[in-house]
């Protein structure tokens, strides 16, 4: 297989099971919970890490934020033999019942993002893998995090919808956003972030596995500055406990997974 364009990986380069951050500056940190790590390659928003964590052959390899770019990634990583994807992030909630650090694991997602209809007509679902979810679930029981399963919203846009005071446009969509954000509670959506879709969706498609977790940094109908703007500065949950907690529940799905391949081996279904 030839060298991949945007990802600037080759055959071996990769582990088989890949967990996918958004930030390249993510990657160096999840690899420091593995007992081997070294880099691998760093191009455009693409830095991958590969190595071993307690005795399983790992990647991490970030994506940027988007569902754009996370295709394409997936698309590259799919040519050489990657078979298991996990989507580790961050994300907000809907819910009232969700606590700020705890974390999403998400079994399906509403597809209100612009990639994936270029593959599959809209009607198709964007579900995660069943064995997927399992270990995702099994891995923060372990690890006594507070978690939730259920629906995300993976939209394409950070800033839209929010509240952003100042023209009559921008009142309009001040009315708006709570209206959208209310429909989205109303309908026990959990958690809102930008990929998920589209990694289940292509998983699905080529028959291979993913699955999403994420830790919850806000609760989107709250987040709000004095003047009642859209502030993530003021709002989110920053710590550094957050995304290890994020983090080391997506390795142990990885090792979880790899140890069920073990009995019975996956074998992608295309």
């Amino acid at each position: 297989m030839a060298l991949q364009y945007h990802v600037q990986l080759n055959d071996g380069d990769v582990a088989p099971y890949v967990l996918l951050p958004g930030d390249p500056g993510r990657v160096p940190v999840v690899a420091s919970f593995w007992d081997e790590a070294h880099e691998v390659m760093n191009n455009r928003e693409y830095r991958t890490f590969t190595g071993v964590y307690k005795g399983v052959p790992i990647s991490c390899m970030s994506t940027g934020m988007g569902c754009p770019s996370v295709a394409i990634g997936m698309e590259e990583l799919a040519r050489l033999g990657v078979h298991t994807f996990i989507r580790i992030g961050t994300c907000g909630t809907l819910q009232d019942y969700v606590n700020i650090g705890d974390v999403a694991v998400f079994d399906s997602a509403m597809r209100l993002e612009g990639t994936s209809p270029s593959y599959v007509p809209i009607e198709y679902p964007a579900v995660a893998d069943h064995d997927v979810v399992t270990a995702c679930l099994q891995a923060c029981e372990t690890l006594g995090l507070p978690h939730h399963l259920g629906v995300t919203r993976s939209a394409d846009t950070f800033y839209a919808r929010h509240p952003r005071p100042g023209s009559s446009f921008n009142n309009y969509w001040i009315h708006d956003w709570k209206h959208h954000f209310e429909d989205l509670k109303a309908m026990n959506v959990v958690a809102a972030e930008m990929e998920a879709s589209v990694i289940f969706v292509l998983a699905k498609v080529w028959g291979l596995r993913a699955g999403g977790i994420a830790t919850v940094l806000d609760n989107m109908l709250k987040v709000t500055g004095e003047t009642g703007e859209f502030d993530p500065q003021e709002g989110f949950d920053h710590s550094e406990k957050a995304v290890a907690d994020m983090t080391h529940a997506g390795c142990e799905a990885i090792r979880i997974l790899y140890e069920m391949d073990q009995k019975k081996p996956f074998v992608p279904r295309r």
